[in-house]
């Protein structure tokens, strides 16, 4: 029990941090530092500056700026656009075509981004337009799209896998291969949830007037083929043993300036853009990562992750109860906190009670990312939910956009009791390829 009272006690204070408007990161590394004065000792700061050093020249972590630049060129490109296009033509007579479209083409965009906003940014600047020019409800068409820019952090690559692996020392490699399959099932389950709707509604969705051509169709495909190119050479790369991810992430980033420039759509400016974004969301996520493990430093000295795990074992002899509690204190977590600061919260508390319970640490790799999926569409705080309305300008609120991504909540969720059902739909290609 006094582990779960440090555990409320240092959510509590970091609350605070958030109430004076400082950002996470730092709040957190504020909490890590004070609290190793007061509770290790004053000689725990010196620990605190090698942790701090040893992390930021992890040669692990140059991945990251690559995969982010890579994904910046990308959405710069213009290939967000195509990848709809294709999508639209594809799907365009289910129910809800242009809806169902959005995901796919979420998850066609998510192979070759890693971020969720920017996901739900480059493809809602096409496709919320879209589905209101061609008569689909507003709520329908914001909702969608910011659940399905969930994926991008899901399909590999993924920024915050990239953040799970180096917290909890869980193979990367690994992670981005686990999350394909899930990655999949989601995209299946989200497209099912607006046809759903639609069949339920029909209003809400009218059918669009002409089918496509098959010569349209296959045309359209072949303009997203780079893409598909570039995303199956760098997982494939790394599962085939030819490159590392930070080897991969370098390949894709060049393939990516490759490809807009190819595409007529490279220029100095654009370039400089996507080079300052990369360096300042790289900056962010070190900073994230520093003051996480600061945190972590000082509740592992506290015994939090071990009296954790012994709390929420006694609980309950289920192994999958243990996981739902987990998962329930995630969700209320994700209604306060942006997501890659619950991943840096939580993993390493968690850790330890998952393996003692016998699950695998990429399985929770996979079970973590989906529920900061939800937390990106949860109100207050959920990220998707503010780059959708940016997206949309005045002619949106910001009640239509949480009421449209409340719903596809349903299917994230329905996608992690799957997961802890079979969770072999997660390690089965892993364990394939070792």
């Amino acid at each position: 029990m006094d582990a779960f009272l440090w555990f409320l006690a240092f959510i509590g204070a970091l609350l605070l941090f958030m109430a004076t408007r400082a950002p996470v990161a730092v709040g957190m590394g504020l909490i890590g530092a004070l609290g190793s004065i007061a509770f290790v000792s004053t000689g725990a700061l010196t620990q605190l500056a090698s942790i701090a050093y040893s992390q930021s020249a992890s040669f692990v972590l140059v991945v990251v700026p690559l995969f982010v630049l890579m994904g910046e060129v990308i959405a710069f490109s213009g290939m967000g656009a195509a990848l709809y296009r294709a999508a639209s033509l594809w799907l365009r007579r289910l129910p809800g075509g242009l809806a169902a479209a959005t995901v796919l083409a979420c998850a066609g965009f998510a192979s070759v981004c890693g971020s969720s906003p920017v996901t739900a940014a480059t493809i809602g600047a096409v496709s919320v337009p879209e589905m209101i020019r061609n008569g689909y409800d507003k709520r329908l068409a914001l909702g969608t799209t910011a659940a399905g820019g969930t994926l991008g952090i899901l399909i590999p690559p993924s920024i915050p896998m990239i953040l799970y692996g180096v917290i909890t020392e869980t193979s990367i490699g690994k992670l981005f291969l686990a999350g394909i399959l899930p990655g999949l099932m989601m995209a299946g389950l989200l497209i099912l949830t607006v046809a759903l709707q639609v069949l339920w509604k029909p209003e809400i969705a009218p059918k669009l007037p002409e089918p496509a051509n098959r010569s349209e169709r296959w045309r359209a495909l072949g303009e997203v083929g780079p893409v598909i190119v570039l995303a199956v050479g760098i997982i494939g790369s790394i599962y085939g043993g030819i490159a590392t991810p930070t080897e991969a992430g370098a390949v894709g980033a060049a393939g990516a300036i490759l490809i807009a420039t190819l595409m007529g759509r490279m220029r100095l400016a654009l370039l400089k853009t996507s080079l300052d974004i990369t360096v300042k969301t790289t900056a962010m996520f070190l900073l994230l990562l520093i003051g996480g493990l600061f945190s972590s430093f000082v509740l592992a000295r506290l015994g939090v992750p071990q009296g954790m795990s012994e709390m929420l074992t006694s609980l309950s002899a289920q192994p999958w109860m243990v996981i739902v509690m987990i998962n329930l204190m995630l969700i209320v977590l994700g209604m306060f906190l942006d997501p890659m600061s619950i991943l840096v919260i939580v993993a390493p508390i968690f850790l330890d009670a998952v393996r003692d319970i016998g699950y695998d640490p990429v399985w929770f790799g996979v079970i973590m990312t989906i529920q900061i999926e939800i937390a990106a569409i949860t109100p207050p705080v959920g990220f998707n939910l503010f780059v959708l309305k940016s997206v949309g300008g005045e002619a949106f609120q910001m009640k239509d956009v949480v009421s449209g991504a409340l719903i596809f909540i349903v299917p994230l969720m329905l996608g992690i009791v799957l997961l802890v059902m079979f969770p072999e739909i997660a390690l089965w290609l892993p364990r394939f390829v070792q």
